[in-house]
């Protein structure tokens, strides 16, 4: 079936996206995508049982972006900001024209306080997004189905200006994303080359996602970051300006109220894929990191799963300690690399789909790894400790770790 019928875009709404730009105790952003045929309107009232939210809902006009697609026709992407919300309260929103309408979605907004939550990540995407990355993101909506928000660090789509990769990594959760919020890290394969040989962003970054402009200048939307019930949540781009975002960072880390301090994206600070190693961004970034005791770092590219003990990663302040950092790599599309065991590695995986379910509460991180089918493939603790790095209390399962047969020689096969 062609690709430019199945996702040529109608006067319904499709691709309908929660995100934040502002304060989630009091905000909500949507964005949702149309041919353009009619008006752009969201409609939003308190979530009430009865059948007549119509008579609640208070009409805003939302704005319009075309886009011009590969696939030979022109999308109109909407965005809606609602504002002046009430902290921990839940509302029922549609989007559409004024006759046609989305479905009413519910969404809940964050605490102003600290409180615990839970969110999903995710690493890449990227690949086998309509065959097999629909059955990881199901899975955990089914296991988390509360979670606060989806994170993903990186790398969510194949090729950045295709509108098939779009529509498919917006059909696989589906409604779900109306519902939960999405903060999405920026990776490499949301690049692309222009004719002249430039690297430009992909044309549907802004227009798929609503997201805070309170990045360093040339990089907003795809550098910023969120605070939420107790947290900042931190999304670097570390593909482009890298060296322009350290002060940027160095004021979000220092002048942090929050107690914990989540950071994303997608080349990792240590790789686990064979031939690679970030030694210039690691140089640059991982001191920072220490100076201001970052709790989790979340991270993608390398296509394994490997997760790091504190005792084999060293502080870049001073060598003699341990770093207190928990470092991460995960992957949840299809594609897979070979791995190269190290010593910072206290958990590995090659050849497997995974998710992971956060939980932040007042003094402990609780974080879960699992694969595609459900299974824990990795779990820990990180509990703050007065004045001292946070204690890491590791429960990785018994379980094997899923690891590649070993090759052997051309002389032995």
């Amino acid at each position: 079936f062609p690709a430019a019928s199945m996702y040529r875009p109608t006067p319904m709404p499709d691709r309908v996206t929660l995100t934040w730009n502002d304060n989630p105790a009091t905000s909500q952003a949507v964005t949702w995508r149309t041919d353009g045929s009619g008006p752009a309107l969201a409609q939003i009232a308190p979530a009430d049982p009865s059948p007549y939210l119509e008579k609640l809902a208070t009409t805003l006009p939302a704005t319009d972006e075309p886009l011009q697609t590969d696939l030979g026709f022109t999308a109109t992407y909407h965005t809606a900001e609602f504002k002046g919300l009430k902290p921990k309260t839940q509302y029922a929103y549609r989007v559409g024209d004024g006759t046609n309408w989305s479905e009413w979605f519910h969404f809940k907004t964050a605490s102003d306080k600290p409180e615990p939550f839970s969110f999903v990540y995710f690493g890449d995407v990227q690949n086998g997004i309509r065959s097999l990355w629909p059955r990881v993101v199901r899975r955990a909506y089914a296991e988390a189905p509360d979670a606060k928000f989806f994170l993903y660090a990186g790398d969510l789509i194949n090729r950045s200006n295709q509108d098939q990769d779009w529509g498919e990594l917006k059909n696989a959760p589906g409604w779900i994303n109306g519902s939960m919020p999405s903060i999405p890290a920026i990776g490499n394969h949301e690049y692309e080359k222009d004719p002249a040989g430039d690297i430009k962003l992909s044309f549907h970054w802004r227009p798929e996602w609503a997201l805070p402009t309170n990045g360093p200048k040339g990089l907003e939307e795809t550098c910023y970051s969120i605070d939420i019930q107790g947290a900042r949540i931190i999304a670097l781009n570390s593909h482009r300006q890298q060296a322009d975002q350290v002060p940027w960072l160095e004021e979000r880390l220092k002048n942090n109220p929050n107690r914990w301090t989540i950071i994303t994206f997608h080349h990792p600070i240590l790789s686990s894929a064979k031939g690679r190693d970030n030694k210039e961004l690691r140089d640059m970034w991982k001191p920072i990191f220490d100076k201001y005791k970052v709790d989790l770092v979340l991270q993608g590219h390398d296509h394994t799963y490997a997760r790091a003990g504190f005792e084999t990663v060293p502080s870049s302040i001073n060598p003699q300690q341990k770093s207190g950092t928990m470092y991460v790599v995960s992957v949840s599309g299809s594609k897979m690399y070979d791995l190269v065991p190290q010593d910072w590695m206290a958990r590995r995986g090659e050849d497997t789909q995974l998710y992971q379910i956060v939980r932040v509460e007042k003094d402990r991180i609780v974080y879960e790894s699992r694969t595609a089918t459900g299974e824990k493939y990795d779990a820990f603790e990180l509990r703050k400790q007065k004045g001292q790095s946070n204690k890491l209390i590791d429960q990785k399962p018994k379980t094997p770790e899923r690891r590649r047969p070993a090759t052997k020689p051309a002389s032995e096969s």
